[in-house]
C-alpha cells in the first residue's frame, strides 16, 4: 500500500489508520502539536481577554480575580487531555463556563475537539447542553459593556459555529479513511488476481508441457529401449528406430522453445509460433504413433472436422495425445482404439481404449497427473472427461466437448 510521503502532517488518527500496527504513530504528529499549542493560545487568549475586562469592570473583589485567574489557567492546561477524553473535558467546561467566564474559550475548543473526535449523538447531547446553559453565564456574571441579549445570542452562535466546524473537519477525514480504505482494498483485490492469473498461467504451462513432452518423451524410451535390447535387429529397422529418436527430439526440442517462448514473453524471440494442434491434425498423430510401432484403429465419425472450433480441436488432439502416450507406457503390444464421433449442435465425443497387455513388460511408474490434466482440460472446454480400468483389464478414456450448431 502507498503510504502518504509525510505522514508527520496528518493527525494523529490519520496517520495511525495509514500506519496499522505502529503503536509510536499513535502519539501526537508535527501536526497535533502545532494545532494543540495553537488551541491553548487561544483559549489563553480569550481567558486574558476576560479577565481583563473583569478586572476593568472593577466591581469583582480581588480574591473573586485571583480564583478566576487560577480556574481559567486550569481550563487551558486541561486542553491538553482533549483528545484522550473529549466528552468528559467538553461536559466540565460547559459547566464550568456558567460561572467562570475565563473558561469560556477552553469550552469553545472542548467542543470543536468533541465534534472532531466523537460520532454525532455524544457531540449533539453535550453541545445542546451547552445551548441550554449559555443564557445562564451573562445573567449570573453580566458583561456592562454588553447587552444580556446581544450575549446570549453571540455565545449560542458561537457554539453553533463551533461544533458545526467541528463535524464538517469529522466528516471530511472520515472521508478520506474511507478512500484509503478502498484503495487499500482495491490494491489487496488487484494482488490477489495478478497471483492468480499468475498460477493459472503456470498451471496452463505446465499442463501443456506434460501433454507435449511425455508423448516426445515416450517415443525416445520406446525405441532407445528396442535398439537397447535388439542390438541385433535388421539395418533398416535400427534406422527407422533412429530416425524416430531424432525427430522425436527435435519435436521435444521445438515444443521447449514453444513453451520457453510464451514464458518469455512476446518480442524475445525471433521465431513465428508453430501452429496449434486442431482436430485435423489428429491422423498425423495417429500416423506418428503407428511409426513408432504401436497399433491403432482409429473410428473417425465426424463429416467435416475442419470446421470443429479450434479450442475443442484442440483438446481432442492433446486427449489423444495423453491416451496413447498412457498405453505406449502401461500396455505396451495392445491395440489402441480411438473412436471420434459427433458434429456440430451434437458435440465431440472422442474414446480410446486399449485391452489389457498380454506380454510382460517393464513397468512405467506412473503419477496419474496427465489424467487429472485431461479432465481439467475437459472441463475448462465445457465438456466431461470419464476414465477408468474395463472389466476385461484394459483402460478406456472418454470425453464429450460441446460443438455448438452454426
Amino acid at each position: 500500500m502507498t503510504r502518504t510521503e509525510y505522514p508527520w502532517l496528518l493527525p494523529s488518527a490519520m496517520a495511525e489508520a495509514e500506519l496499522p500496527g505502529d503503536r509510536a504513530r499513535a502519539r501526537r504528529t508535527v501536526r497535533d502539536w502545532v494545532v494543540d499549542i495553537t488551541a491553548f493560545l487561544i483559549a489563553a487568549g480569550i481567558a486574558l481577554v476576560a479577565l481583563a475586562a473583569i478586572e476593568n469592570e472593577g466591581s469583582t473583589p480581588d480574591p473573586v480575580l485571583v480564583v478566576d485567574s487560577v480556574i481559567g489557567a486550569a481550563a487551558c492546561c486541561a486542553l491538553w487531555f482533549r483528545r484522550r477524553w473529549p466528552v468528559g473535558l467538553a461536559a466540565a467546561l460547559t459547566v464550568l463556563s456558567i460561572v467562570e467566564p475565563v473558561a469560556g474559550g477552553a469550552m469553545m475548543v472542548a467542543l470543536f475537539s468533541l465534534a472532531v473526535h466523537r460520532p454525532f449523538k455524544p457531540a449533539a447531547i453535550v453541545g445542546a447542553g451547552a445551548l441550554i446553559v449559555a443564557p445562564l453565564q451573562p445573567w449570573l456574571r453580566p458583561d456592562p459593556d454588553t447587552g444580556y441579549l446581544t450575549s446570549v445570542i453571540f455565545g449560542v452562535l458561537l457554539i453553533l459555529l463551533v461544533l458545526s466546524w467541528g463535524m464538517v473537519v469529522r466528516s471530511r477525514r472520515q472521508l478520506v479513511l474511507t478512500l484509503r480504505e478502498r484503495a487499500r482494498r482495491a490494491e489487496a483485490e488487484a494482488d490477489l488476481r495478478a497471483e492468480q492469473a499468475q498460477r493459472l498461467a503456470r498451471e496452463a504451462i505446465a499442463r501443456e508441457m506434460h501433454d507435449v513432452l511425455a508423448h516426445r518423451l515416450t517415443l525416445l524410451s520406446v525405441h532407445a529401449g528396442a535398439l537397447e535390447f535388439r542390438p541385433d535387429a535388421p539395418t533398416a529397422e535400427i534406422a527407422r528406430a533412429a530416425g524416430v529418436i531424432r525427430d522425436s527430439s527435435h519435436e521435444a526440442l521445438q515444443d521447449l522453445r514453444e513453451i520457453i517462448g510464451v514464458l518469455r514473453g512476446p518480442g524475445d524471440t525471433g521465431e513465428g509460433e508453430r501452429p496449434q494442434p486442431t482436430l485435423t491434425t489428429l491422423d498425423a498423430l495417429i500416423d506418428e504413433s503407428r511409426q513408432a510401432g504401436m497399433k491403432v484403429t482409429v473410428d473417425q465419425r465426424v463429416a467435416a472436422p475442419g470446421n470443429a472450433p479450434a479450442a475443442t480441436g484442440r483438446t481432442v488432439y492433446r486427449i489423444a495425445q495423453e491416451c496413447l502416450t498412457n498405453a505406449r507406457k502401461h500396455a505396451p503390444g495392445t491395440e489402441v482404439t480411438v473412436t471420434v464421433t459427433g458434429g456440430p449442435g451434437d458435440g465431440l465425443t472422442i474414446e480410446v481404449a486399449n485391452p489389457a497387455p498380454t506380454e510382460p513388460y517393464e513397468r512405467v511408474p506412473g503419477s496419474g497427473q496427465g489424467l487429472i490434466g485431461l479432465t481439467e482440460r475437459a472441463t475448462l472446454a465445457g465438456g466431461r472427461l470419464e476414465h477408468g480400468p474395463t472389466p476385461d483389464g484394459g483402460f478406456v478414456v472418454r470425453a464429450r466437448l460441446p460443438w455448438p450448431a452454426a
